[in-house]
């Protein structure tokens, strides 16, 4: 018997009640779409299952993939030979102090509402990012001038080992499109504490509307996508370097650099994960080679 089914065997007996997936495919789990099987994924709905899932993989040697929303993702065509973890189940979130407390699984299109609905003012910017809170975190999520350093309070995870850590936002590390948990894949982010100002519920509202009427006006929302594919290269806009090169539209199989938005590349349909590494390969090369500017990926991989 391998790990993987000693790891199936030992959740299933010590945590009945845990959903574990074998063979799941992951571009069911992925905004992009795109992704072969995982061998085995565990969906927690309680910090306990969260907490079961981690520490029995760490007493095989095994280390989680923590999977959110999938937002920012490309996996593999073979898929991921390992063991992932879904955290869309950790989704409650309750007010406490003026503080919105909220599992890292909550979308932040909900938690902005959650916070619309207590007249609570700072989470605008987030609504129309379609992620996760706990990946949102990890990467510093940031849009329309803000982002989750503005607002996180603290951090509560499980680190390797899978005992309890609660950070204070100060020791997360946070800067541009990073963050402490960056560096540690294999801490799960479980909860995290958002410090927000009382607002008047009617701007808040309008303020989000505004920024999800802009999304639709510039981003290609009507295809799979992980967003902005590429970090903002120092003093200069990814998308306007792409743009500059006339690389707009430049299609790889299903893979195509957006006509809408040069910073995004799409799924125009049936895109395979090497179509888009593909397309990305030759952006990089074209925009290195016209413009001198090496263009770091923003889109995390998986299994590659």
């Amino acid at each position: 018997m391998d790990r993987y089914s000693t790891l199936t065997e030992q959740l299933r007996a010590r945590c009945p009640g845990l959903e574990l997936r074998e063979r799941e495919p992951m571009a069911a789990h992925t905004t992009f779409r795109v992704g072969g099987p995982a061998r085995l994924m565990a969906l927690p709905r309680t910090r306990a299952e969260a907490e079961a899932a981690v520490r029995t993989a760490a007493g095989l040697g095994i280390v989680p993939f923590f999977l959110g929303n999938g937002s920012n993702l490309l996996v593999a065509d073979q898929g991921y030979d390992g063991f992932v973890v879904k955290t869309g189940g950790l989704d409650q979130v309750r007010e406490v102090n003026r503080r919105l407390r909220a599992g890292s699984g909550i979308s932040l299109a909900r938690l902005a509402n959650a916070a619309l609905g207590r007249g609570l003012t700072g989470l605008e910017f987030a609504h129309g990012i379609p992620g996760s809170l706990g990946g949102a975190v990890v990467m510093n999520a940031g849009a329309y001038g803000g982002e989750m350093a503005q607002v996180l309070a603290s951090v509560t995870c499980l680190d390797g080992s899978g005992e309890v850590r609660t950070l204070p936002a100060a020791e997360c590390g946070l800067s541009y499109r990073h963050s402490l948990f960056s560096d540690r894949p294999d801490w799960l982010i479980v909860e995290a504490e958002l410090a927000l100002r009382p607002g008047d519920a009617g701007a808040i509202r309008e303020r989000m509307e505004e920024l999800m009427a802009r999304r639709r006006e510039k981003q290609p929302l009507e295809y799979p996508s992980a967003g902005s594919t590429f970090k903002r290269p120092e003093g200069h806009f990814a998308a306007a370097l792409i743009d500059q090169c006339g690389l707009k539209g430049l299609t790889v199989g299903g893979a195509q650099v957006s006509e809408k938005h040069a910073g995004f590349i799409v799924n125009r349909g049936g895109a395979t994960c090497a179509d888009i590494l593909g397309l990305i390969d030759q952006v990089r090369e074209r925009v290195l080679r016209e413009t001198g500017v090496t263009l770091e990926l923003e889109v995390r991989t998986l299994g590659l």
